[in-house]
């Protein structure tokens, strides 16, 4: 005969088996209230670095992009066997023909891709020219002269016939850097008269409206070569040596005629 027995069973155990996944969390606490952690507060110190260091990095990326696209679509770019140091004797026998031979020197930037030629006059070792800044731009058929004396800018139509286009007088040029010297040349003036001021530089083209950009600009017309100009006495003209063919050409700017 096999005797049974039941061993009594507490009335938490099940309570304690249902619970049995459960973490019992003890939270501090102070005569009986119940105390939360509290949480470190952000500075807003740290705030305002961040933000000044991404201004910083911003602004000098602003900085940096704005470099780039103003040298290289602002400035015209030139490649170095397009930039040219030109020195050139000639003989005056015009205003000084007991001086004999006379030199003249510029520097020279043809741009191939934007057909046009850019001049640089300084100032010369004789007197009676001014120095001086041109533009030959082939694509709009125009001449403009800064005369740097005055600080005046001169428009009128090119005159194919005495300058070079620019991929003939780049050839020249190389000839001539390349050790073909020019020889002696000669000297071939033209006369001009200013006939009014030029009000929209838009209409002249982007390379010409920024070197004139911000002077007084007046439109030429060539004079006939029959008529005179009485300029010494008068000194309302001006005249401009440069290089720009085989010979050097004195552009001779008045401000008004006399017969």
């Amino acid at each position: 005969m096999v005797k049974i027995t039941f061993q009594p069973v507490s009335s938490q155990k099940p309570d304690k088996e249902n619970d049995g996944d459960k973490t019992d969390i003890l939270m501090p606490h102070a005569h009986g209230e119940l105390v939360l952690p509290l949480r470190p507060r952000k500075s807003p110190l740290n705030g305002l670095c961040c933000l000044t260091f991404g201004l910083v990095v911003f602004m000098s990326g602003l900085v940096l992009v704005s470099i780039y696209v103003y040298r290289y679509y602002f400035i015209p770019q030139i490649p170095e066997d397009s930039l040219f140091h030109c020195r050139v004797l000639y003989e005056d026998s015009v205003y000084a023909p007991l001086r004999g031979r006379q030199e003249l020197e510029e520097n020279v930037g043809i741009y191939l891709d934007d057909n046009y030629e850019q001049i640089s006059v300084p100032v010369p070792h004789f007197g009676g020219s001014d120095p001086a800044d041109i533009i030959h731009d082939f694509h709009r058929g125009l001449t403009a002269y800064h005369d740097i004396a005055l600080d005046k800018c001169y428009v009128i139509e090119l005159n194919t016939t005495l300058v070079m286009p620019p991929r003939n007088l780049w050839e020249l040029l190389v000839n001539v850097k390349k050790g073909t010297y020019l020889p002696q040349t000669y000297i071939v003036q033209e006369e001009m008269m200013v006939t009014g001021r030029v009000r929209n530089m838009r209409q002249l083209g982007p390379f010409i409206n920024r070197m004139c950009y911000g002077r007084e600009t007046y439109r030429l017309k060539r004079r006939n070569q029959h008529r005179r100009i009485i300029k010494r006495e008068a000194r309302n003209c001006h005249s401009i040596r440069h290089f720009e063919n085989t010979f050097v050409v004195e552009t001779i700017i008045c401000d008004q005629i006399y017969l």
